[in-house]
């Protein structure tokens, strides 16, 4: 992939191109060989922004090997040089309490990238330099990028860019990357520093913290203690007793362990508090001096951001701005989607289906029922997702997102969860399968998993179509509206009952809130082809063979039995027509099926068939009972057989047992 340079970049080129001429000089672009570049940094600090400015389409969005930690990468071709960037996931620090901690250090510390790039929020500069002192532990070749530099002025702050470069020891590049400022200098400077390798960190805790690594750092020199990261930062993580870096020494050196923990002891004696904290009052000790001397603050301004902040986690106002933003973002996805479903249902009606007397039953069955699929997909699926996905990611982006989380913490603990896992709950309104997937934000496996069975319960795009099209069309807004509300209690009680079967301590929220802002377009229009794009190659394929394979069961009068033999739950229990049976079966490949299929049966009056109560239990049922398939299998693949097979019986039992007694409930009154 070649990019267009940007002004800034030819500016530089050409300043090179005048510098070889008149001095003879190599140009950094003159020699191809591929140069890694890994970003690291805290969350939203411009990171994948940057990314994206890099790398543009060229881009690959996937799987660390063997983790559960989405990576990305992409190639650059800078002026002849070629350079493989991948972003590292934000993180704060390098322990083990986290998949993203900890593959970011084996990535770094393992495949040792030519340079590494930190990304720095220049607004809070001294809290970022905490990661920033533990990368420079860590001994690697390093730029750092000061971003956002535009909101650290809106601030008041000076930063002198010289002054922090030579208190780290680590070249400093000032930019600003929703409008590519400074990003042409940051990879001349990296690919710079990439082909000298040469490095001089100035990190120097002082006193007996400093002496204390030291001498720990000599005895495992001694040792010969070689466990791929350097030897420095090995010392360091044994004072703070991490537990990865802890076994992999003593599986070289027992004497090794024993003379870390003598020092560890002798430390926490002087200072009577935990070594690891000892080290992290260094750190935070030191970051502040660096920023102390590096930047200035002109005057206090205080920001719109700052401003809006006063409303938006107002402990009474932040409630109703929360619950504002996620009406409005369901109101704008039903809205718009039904507009687009509308569009895409229109041009698709120019295509029929297979004529048995021209290709033969056999071949038209299979291929209408992939074709059945395949538009069901993209008239059902695509509108919705696409305006959820662009609006949830400009509300990810500004910042908005971590503020109705915040605010949300306080109810989400009461289900074993913080408020965190109410990102991944919304994105269940539009579809399980990206909510669960992206339920690996979560702290741990224990916490995912609770997230996800929360997650199965809320009603997606295609059940919220179900409700739409039974309820507020057949009996009338106010019920649909009383389902969502039923479905938010349900939600609250199974976690409940989900929690007292899986007890354990819930993580506390920490999360990064920056500064509200305005989300670049082409961020916003890049995340959103991302997640659209990994949805349809997961949902389609089981969509298009699911109906093929439904087809050709009704073709066969397979479904028609089991009706019968549903029976006695359906007709007695549910008080459904005895047909509720078969679609109950096609709903389970995708909950659409549920409607398309009653509409084949009876027509698109339902009225004939169904009265108020059947309307709102078939909706009811068909919003709660088993997940979908491509729900199912990414419960396989995320937690396993059993724990998928667990989660969809709690659903089906509790959507039959609440169906039947609301539908035995409403017989007295409607």
């Amino acid at each position: 992939m070649v990019r267009l340079p940007t002004c800034i970049e030819k500016e530089e080129y050409e300043k090179s191109l005048l510098e070889k001429k008149e001095t003879g000089k190599p140009f950094d672009g003159d020699v191809s060989s591929d140069i890694s570049v890994a970003l690291a940094g805290n969350a939203n600090v411009g990171k994948s922004v940057i990314f994206n400015y890099l790398t543009g389409s060229d881009q690959v969005v996937g799987n660390w090997p063997g983790k559960t930690v989405k990576r990305a990468e992409g190639n650059l071709n800078h002026h002849g040089q070629k350079i493989h960037i991948i972003d590292l996931p934000g993180i704060y620090s390098f322990s083990t309490f986290s998949m993203e901690e900890i593959v970011s250090r084996e990535y770094i510390a393992h495949d040792k990238p030519d340079v590494v790039i930190n990304v720095l929020d220049a607004s809070v500069l001294e809290r970022n330099l905490f990661f920033t002192l533990q990368l420079m532990e860590m001994d690697i070749p390093m730029v750092v990028c000061l971003n956002q530099m535009d909101i650290a002025r809106q601030k008041g702050y000076h930063i002198d860019a010289k002054k922090l470069e030579k208190a780290l020891g680590v070249p400093v590049v000032p930019t600003v990357a929703v409008t590519g400022k400074g990003l042409g200098k940051l990879i001349q400077k990296a690919i710079r520093v990439a082909k000298t390798q040469k490095h001089d960190y100035n990190v120097d805790y002082g006193g007996e913290v400093e002496k204390a690594i030291r001498n720990l750092s000599t005895f495992l020199e001694s040792e010969k203690i070689d466990i791929g990261y350097s030897t420095r930062w090995v010392a360091i993580k044994l004072m703070e007793n991490d537990p990865e870096i802890n076994k992999l020494v003593q599986s070289k050196s027992v004497r090794a362990i024993q003379y870390a923990n003598h020092v560890a002891f002798e430390l926490e004696k002087i200072h009577d508090e935990p070594s690891f904290a000892i080290i992290a009052s260094e750190r935070y000790s030191l970051a502040s001096k660096i920023s102390a001397g590096a930047q200035k603050q002109k005057k206090f301004k205080m920001t719109l951001s700052e401003r809006l902040d006063k409303i938006l986690i107002h402990p009474v106002y932040g409630y109703f701005t929360s619950a504002l933003v996620i009406i409005g973002l369901l109101v704008w996805t039903f809205v718009l989607g039904n507009f687009i479903s509308e569009l895409i249902t229109n041009a698709m009606s120019f295509f029929q289906p297979v004529d048995p007397a021209l290709s033969g039953p056999a071949i038209a069955v299979l291929w209408n029922g992939a074709f059945g699929g395949l538009v069901a997909g993209l008239t059902l699926i695509v509108p919705f997702v696409i305006p959820f996905y662009i609006l949830l990611a400009y509300i990810q982006n500004s910042g908005l997102l971590t503020r109705v989380a915040f605010m949300m913490d306080s109810f989400m603990q009461k289900i074993g969860l913080h408020g965190k896992a109410l990102i991944p709950l919304i994105l269940g309104y539009g579809c399980s399968v990206p909510a669960i997937d992206s339920t690996r934000i979560l702290e741990t496996k224990r916490e995912r998993l609770l997230a996800a069975f929360a997650i199965t319960f809320a009603p997606c795009s295609a059940r919220t179509i179900i409700i739409l099209s039974l309820v507020a069309v057949f009996v009338s807004i106010w019920w649909a509206l009383a389902l969502y509300v039923l479905d938010l209690i349900i939600i609250f009680i199974m976690g409940k009952i989900a929690l007292k079967a899986m007890p354990g301590e819930a993580t506390g929220l920490i999360m990064e809130m920056h500064s509200l802002r305005i989300p670049s377009s082409s961020v916003i229009l890049k995340d959103t082809w991302n997640r659209t794009k990994a949805l349809a190659y997961m949902v389609f394929p089981v969509f298009i063979a699911g109906s093929a394979l439904i087809q050709v069961f009704y073709v066969l009068g397979v479904l028609e039995p089991i009706s019968s033999f549903m029976a006695p739950l359906t007709v007695g229990w549910l008080k459904l027509p005895l047909f509720a049976g078969v679609l109950l079966i096609v709903g389970v490949v995708r909950k659409e099926f549920v409607l398309v299929t009653l509409v084949s049966f009876v027509g698109t009056d339902l009225s004939v068939a169904l009265n108020s109560t059947q309307f709102i239990v078939l909706a009811l049922v068909g919003m709660l009972y088993l997940p979908c398939l491509s729900t199912f299998s990414i419960l396989i693949k995320e937690f396993g057989l059993k724990a998928a097979s667990a989660i969809s019986a709690a659903n089906l039992i509790t959507a039959f047992l609440v169906g039947g007694i609301v539908a035995h409930a409403l017989s007295l009154f409607l």
